[in-house]
C-alpha cells in the first residue's frame, strides 16, 4: 500500500512538472542554417529556389550617345623617301664599265611625288650618294607645295634612251652619257643631274627650236602651266639654295628641264 502511494505521488510530480513548461527542461532549438539568398516559400521539397519575378527597371537617364558628325576625311600622306643602295642589275642599261662614277657611288631614292591627277604617287631616283641630301630636301618641298611631276621612273626602263624617257614627260637622273652635243660626260653621268617634267620644260636650240613635237607649245618662257618651271621662280630657287644650277639660264641653249651641282 504504501509502494503504491509512492508510484503515485511520482507519476503526478512529473505530471505537473510536463503542464509547466520550465527552462531547465526545454530543449534549445537548432539554428537554421545559413543561405546566401531567402529561400522562396514556393520551393519545392527538393530546396530548389523558386526563379525571383521579373524586375521592373526604373527609367533614368539616357545612356545612348548622341548621333556624331561624320569623321573629317584624311588628307594625303606625308612626304617620304628611302635611300638605298642600287644593286647592278637596276642599272642595266644606265650604267657600264668605264662610267665616270662606280655603281658602289651611286644611290636608289624611292620618295612620293604629286602627280598631275591631283594624288601622290611613289617614284625612284638615281642619284650620286653626295646628292642624296639635297635631291631628298628639294623635291619634298616641291610635294609640301603639291607642285605637279608627271612621272618618275629609272631611265633603264627605256633602256637608258635619253629622247624615249623626255618624250614620256618622265623627270630622271642618272645616266651615263655625255652632254648634248659633246664628247664630255654629262652631269647626269655622274648622278649630280636632274631632268624635271621634260614635256613641259623642254631642251631648246639657240635657234628656238626643240627636238620633242609634244613639248612644242612649252618653247618660250614664261610659261603658266602645271610643272612648268619658269626663271626665278620657286623651283629654281629652291634648287639654288642647295647650291644647284639652272639650264634655263644657259646663253644661247635652254634646258629647262635640267637642274646640276658642280657644272652644267
Amino acid at each position: 500500500m504504501i509502494r503504491t502511494r509512492a508510484v503515485l505521488a511520482t507519476a503526478v510530480g512529473c505530471l505537473a512538472a510536463a503542464s509547466c513548461g520550465t527552462a531547465a527542461s526545454q530543449p534549445t532549438p537548432a539554428a537554421p542554417p545559413a543561405t546566401s539568398a531567402p529561400i522562396s516559400a514556393s520551393s519545392s521539397a527538393t530546396g530548389a529556389a523558386a526563379p525571383d519575378p521579373p524586375v521592373t527597371p526604373t527609367p533614368g537617364p539616357s545612356t545612348t550617345a548622341p548621333p556624331t558628325a561624320s569623321p573629317t576625311p584624311t588628307g594625303p600622306p606625308a612626304f617620304s623617301a628611302e635611300v638605298s643602295r642600287i644593286p647592278r642589275e637596276r642599272l642595266k642599261y644606265s650604267w657600264r664599265p668605264g662610267c665616270p662614277v662606280p655603281v658602289s657611288d651611286l644611290r636608289l631614292i624611292t620618295m612620293t611625288y604629286w602627280g598631275f591627277d591631283d594624288k601622290p604617287h611613289t617614284g625612284e631616283l638615281v642619284v650620286n650618294k653626295a646628292a642624296t641630301d639635297d635631291i631628298v630636301a628639294v623635291f619634298r618641298r616641291l610635294y609640301d607645295w603639291r607642285w605637279p611631276i608627271y612621272k618618275m621612273r629609272l631611265v633603264d626602263v627605256y633602256k637608258a634612251d635619253d629622247f624615249a624617257s623626255i618624250d614620256d614627260d618622265n623627270t630622271s637622273a642618272f645616266n651615263c652619257r655625255p652632254a648634248e652635243g659633246s664628247s664630255s660626260w654629262s652631269r647626269h653621268a655622274y648622278g649630280l643631274a636632274v631632268d624635271i617634267n621634260p614635256r613641259e620644260n623642254p631642251y631648246i636650240y639657240a635657234n628656238g627650236t626643240g627636238s620633242h613635237k609634244n613639248a612644242r607649245k612649252f618653247f618660250k618662257r614664261p610659261v603658266r602651266a602645271p610643272g612648268v618651271i619658269n626663271p626665278g621662280d620657286r623651283v629654281v630657287k629652291a634648287f639654288q639654295q642647295r647650291g644647284w644650277e639652272w639650264g634655263g639660264y644657259w646663253s644661247g641653249i635652254k634646258d629647262y628641264q635640267h637642274f646640276s651641282k658642280g657644272g652644267n
